[in-house]
């Protein structure tokens, strides 16, 4: 898949302040993902195409965190997953993410959702994203840039998935 080029999903979400990488400011969480869209945009071989408005959601599982803000970004990848998946770690290096204990708050986080329908079930990145399908926080922003979507695995449209979600707190930020 290296070299070739790809739709990619990527879920961008935070919870947590952090400073800033460039101008060591504190940043809320909104603040993180907007610069997290911009440092995508810097990473050779991916074109960011389009960027979901932003939501504000209660944390998977309850745990009493801050909401955490999400979004989803559209792009173009010449990467292959594993590489895309390094340059996200890469940022979230940047932005402060420590990696603790399983669905800890944190500063940022980047998912790689989907490459262009590949299904990989071992090794990383697992695709599509094994939770997405389960989380209005993902589902919702996704369908803002690609509403035509369909999980490569489950074989139904990101409507229908929409639709089969049990109640998830989540609003809309941004028109």
């Amino acid at each position: 898949m290296e070299g070739k080029v790809v739709s990619v999903l990527i879920a961008v979400g935070a919870n947590l302040v952090c400073a800033d990488p460039v101008s060591g400011e504190a940043a809320s969480p909104a603040a993180t993902c907007e610069a997290a869209v911009d440092a995508l945009r810097g990473v050779p071989g991916l074109a960011v195409e389009a960027v979901s408005p932003w939501y504000e959601s209660e944390a998977i599982p309850p745990s009493g965190q801050p909401p955490y803000i999400n979004g989803v970004v559209l792009g173009k990848s010449q990467l292959g997953p594993e590489a895309l998946l390094s340059a996200l770690h890469d940022i979230e290096a940047r932005f402060g993410r420590v990696r603790s204990v399983p669905n800890a708050a944190r500063t940022l986080d980047l998912d790689l959702i989907d490459a262009d329908g590949l299904v990989q079930t071992e090794g990383a990145p697992l695709l599509p994203h094994p939770r997405a399908h389960e989380r209005a926080f993902v589902l919702l922003p996704l369908r803002d840039v690609c509403a035509d979507w369909v999980h490569p695995v489950l074989k139904q449209p990101v409507d229908a998935l929409i639709g089969a979600l049990g109640p998830q707190i989540i609003r809309r930020l941004t028109p």
